[in-house]
């Protein structure tokens, strides 16, 4: 996907993601759990504890946006600890579809192994989201076993960021 970019969180993405995450909260709980009320509510305030997180190097959170700067999803890297991390993503309904998530995943991986040093991540998603899934395989992951996601059967995923054979 030509003209997509990831940026890491910045304080000043603010009102484009909570703009994004009320935009698409209903698409997204189709697939995933809610993130409830609270965090609508308290969104300047768990915004500013994301950027501590990533300040001090414990998460890495990334938005996407399209070729003319439209916040169009968002990439985290999460729970880093022995050069390991876990993937979350999210894609607008919008761009769903369009390989935003692949090439923003990719995107990322490369990332994670440059920029952060991180010699793998892992990832999961439920069984019932055969896109995810997809979007893991094309960029490397591999299924190390089932599990559950929020009290439904899913997927765990592993992606070794060291080998050349597993860079798309």
């Amino acid at each position: 996907m030509t003209g997509l970019r990831l940026e890491r969180l910045r304080a000043d993405h603010a009102e484009a993601l909570l703009a994004f995450e009320r935009e698409n909260r209903a698409y997204f709980t189709r697939s995933i759990s809610d993130r409830g009320d609270a965090y609508f509510a308290d969104f300047a305030e768990i915004h500013r504890a994301r950027l501590a997180e990533q300040d001090a190097g414990i998460c890495h959170f990334h938005v996407v946006l399209d070729a003319s700067g439209t916040l169009i999803g968002r990439m985290n890297l999460i729970d880093v600890e022995d050069g390991c991390a876990e993937l979350g993503y999210r894609v607008a309904e919008k761009a769903a579809g369009r390989g935003v998530a692949t090439a923003a995943v990719a995107l990322l991986c490369r990332t994670a192994g440059t920029s952060y040093g991180l010699t793998a991540l892992k990832a999961v998603t439920t069984l019932d989201n055969p896109a995810s899934r997809t979007v893991l395989e094309r960029n490397g992951f591999t299924v190390v076993e089932e599990t559950v996601v929020a009290g439904r059967p899913g997927i765990r995923f592993h992606r070794d960021l060291t080998s050349a054979h597993h860079r798309p």
